[in-house]
């Protein structure tokens, strides 16, 4: 049985292990056009920064792919002939399989603005997205960033951190506010500006100038107003990278179809991770899950499914954490956002923010149990704060256990008796 593997990422890694685990006498073989070996996709700005080099960033050394027996091949596959069960390789010959995993992860959104294909222009995503931003950072003296997520401010921070000034075009009223609260919000907006980068709200991209040689000389807004800059980040969001499906027999809509079991609805293909489309029973969406750990939950169980295991993926409580300007972000379970999007019945919310506006803690509940976490600036247990929601445990409990939580340096201020005095008055 040969099993073909398209992607190095998390997913597919997290695939391929599994099987040989399982599946001691397969043959494995896992394919990407980015790079040689697995690598740590998040680490990508600590690259930039100076912080971690290339090698710093894979989990395993490289004995390990031929001592599990993983053929590694470096190649871009760009066809996938599904009658003969065949790759079709850029400039390789043929890869066959038995069974396809495809695993291609997400691609940054472009929404057709004028001047995107300019030099200079670029997302942040891989590491040839890390190779074009050294390039095109050298000599720049500003830089635009267009959009107000997790990736944007990461890719702010980069910049900023090689003295560049950074203006974020932000079309939201705050920043992130479509995923955070508002008082989270808010902290995001003033440490930017702390920072002294520029954060322009309720502004979105128009067009992009070119200085007349094919590079980015600046940018149009909606408000007809023209910055300068050298670069502009694309960073509104990413979506599902299928183009290599698209026009094949392969079902996909927003992302490559599967089912619970993360099998498509060909015979022996399989897709997991950034690139699949869960189809939901009923009227509920399907979903799309585009973080770190899921892609290596889906991983682990398309694995089990592909040796033919009877494996399930469930996606559990909601996890995300992110470093960014020194502030540490983490969240579990259900946790409204300012526009009441994620509405919950019988939510209540409380919160706690420190004076100087670097540390929160906020409590989602239903008056008898806590469904979600928010914590800003300060480092708590996942494993502790998981459980909190698992167990079904009441506002109560998390208030009178809240310190088994922090894992902060001990040399680190501890706010716990603060906050479970003003939480407490809250829940009252």
């Amino acid at each position: 049985m040969h099993i073909a593997i398209i992607g190095n990422g998390i997913t597919g890694v997290s695939a391929a292990i599994r099987l040989r685990q399982l599946k001691p006498d397969w043959k494995i073989t896992m394919i990407s056009g980015e790079s040689d070996y697995h690598y740590s996709r998040p680490a990508l700005m600590y690259i930039f920064m100076g912080h971690m080099r290339y090698k710093d960033t894979k989990p395993y050394e490289n004995s390990f792919w031929s001592r599990n027996d993983i053929d590694l091949v470096r190649g871009w596959v760009t066809e996938i002939d599904v009658g003969s069960k065949r790759l079709i390789m850029h400039k390789r010959d043929p890869i066959y399989y038995d069974k396809l995993l495809i695993a291609t992860g997400s691609k940054s959104n472009k929404f057709g603005w004028p001047g995107q294909d300019l030099i200079g222009v670029q997302g942040l995503y891989d590491l040839m997205d890390l190779r074009d931003l050294s390039e095109n950072s050298e000599g720049v003296k500003n830089a635009v960033v267009v959009g107000g997520g997790l990736i944007g401010i990461e890719l702010g921070e980069m910049l900023h951190s090689r003295g560049i000034h950074v203006t974020f075009l932000v079309r939201e009223k705050s920043y992130w506010d479509n995923v955070l609260p508002g008082e989270e919000s808010s902290m995001i907006n003033r440490i930017i500006k702390r920072e002294n980068m520029e954060l322009l709200l309720e502004t979105e991209l128009k067009e992009i100038l070119d200085d007349g040689h094919g590079r980015v000389s600046g940018v149009i807004t909606n408000k007809d107003e023209r910055i300068d800059c050298g670069i502009v980040g694309l960073t509104a969001g990413v979506s599902p990278n299928i183009d290599l499906v698209k026009g094949s027999s392969i079902p996909s809509g927003r992302g490559i179809l599967v089912d619970s079991g993360l099998r498509t609805q060909i015979e022996d293909i399989y897709s997991a991770g950034d690139c699949a489309e869960i189809v939901t029973e009923g009227e509920g969406r399907n979903l799309i899950q585009q973080v770190w750990y899921t892609g290596k939950m889906q991983g682990k169980v398309v694995g089990e499914t592909m040796a033919e295991m009877d494996s399930v993926y469930d996606p559990g409580i909601w996890y995300n954490s992110a470093k960014f300007l020194n502030l540490e972000y983490q969240t579990y379970g259900q946790v409204n956002n300012a526009q009441g999007l994620l509405s919950i019945p019988d939510e209540k919310n409380v919160y706690w923010e420190h004076g100087n506006h670097l540390h929160s803690l906020r409590l989602v509940h239903n008056g008898s149990e806590v469904l979600g976490v928010n914590v800003m600036g300060l480092r708590y247990s996942h494993k502790v704060c998981e459980s909190w929601i698992r167990d079904r445990r009441s506002p109560e409990y998390v208030l009178d256990n809240l310190s088994q939580a922090n894992f902060d340096p001990e040399f680190f201020r501890k706010y716990e008796s603060e906050i479970v005095g003003r939480l407490r008055e809250q829940i009252i």
